[in-house]
């Protein structure tokens, strides 16, 4: 409490210049006008620029809705692996000691430091036709690599320290003190769970799903390694936009991109909201 309101207090002391803040302030908004608003601005112009007729017909030609149903599939697979992983590890970490802890969390911030393309290239040596199960996996008609469910393993492999990376601090925060006044009072390990632990990181739980759904539909680079490519059957949106792209077929390719960037903003959206409500939560918790 007392640290949390010395921080505020030195957070509001402004030693800098007047004519410094404002310098800092226009240089943070060139920069994100030029890196991030402009491109979002050019990507819906040219989606748009031949009307909207063309734009509609783009998003319902057969690959393109091919592409947007996959993307979704993958995402409604891969975010919920993400969130029981998230919560067993947060948990795990966060409340009890054990050997390997810290190795464990080295391995959940993995995906952090490989490169997407490299994890791909990972999954099509273990699962590919001449990779390490590939002749197993041949004999018995099972497809991994340059089919969905070498996608889905892809995308979870890259998205999965969000929602653990999201819960681990916050749990380590809160401590083992209200799990152990419920175990005390006769609760079981699982309605502890449920009823002490889950609803103190509920939103921070949000948060990390909301941010591993936005990196699911946008991965390029570990799903191009494992779909090949297959129009109608293995193209993500990513990739499809990628295809139109180079075949010349620019207002295609930014329709779909402007389907992209929409969900970014939804997801900056929500990403705004959760953090209001949760910094309204931490208030609540502590009094203010």
């Amino acid at each position: 409490m007392r640290g949390e309101t010395t921080f505020f207090a030195l957070s509001d002391v402004r030693t800098e210049r007047p004519a410094t803040r404002r310098a800092l302030t226009a240089a943070a908004i060139v920069f994100l006008s030029l890196f991030l608003l402009s491109p979002f601005v050019i990507v819906f112009i040219e989606a748009f620029s031949k009307g909207l007729g063309v734009f509609i017909e783009s998003l319902t030609e057969p690959d393109a809705l091919a592409a947007i149903w996959l993307t979704l599939l993958v995402a409604a697979i891969a975010v919920p692996a993400n969130l029981v992983f998230g919560l067993a590890a947060a948990w795990s970490i966060a409340k009890f000691s054990f050997p390997g802890k810290a190795l464990l969390i080295t391995l959940i911030d993995l995906p952090f430091s490989v490169s997407p393309v490299v994890a791909g290239l990972v999954y099509v040596l273990l699962f590919g036709a001449q990779g390490l199960f590939g002749p197993w996996l041949t004999a018995h008609n099972l497809e991994i690599v340059f089919a969905v469910p070498g996608i889905v393993l892809a995308t979870i492999f890259v998205t999965f320290p969000f929602v653990a990376r999201e819960l681990i601090p916050l749990m380590q925060d809160q401590g083992t003190v209200e799990e152990e006044a419920a175990l005390t009072l006769g609760a079981s390990g699982l309605r502890t769970f449920f009823t002490v632990t889950l609803p103190n990181v509920k939103w921070a739980l949000l948060y990390g799903v909301l941010l591993c759904n936005a990196r699911a539909m946008g991965e390029f680079g570990a799903v191009s390694v494992v779909s090949g490519h297959i129009r109608g059957f293995t193209n993500t949106m990513p990739l499809q936009v990628e295809i139109l792209y180079n075949e010349y077929h620019s207002v295609a390719a930014f329709a779909l991109a402007a389907l992209l960037a929409s969900l970014a903003l939804v997801t900056l959206g929500l990403k705004t909201l959760l953090e209001w409500r949760h910094g309204d939560a931490l208030k609540r918790r502590h009094g203010h």
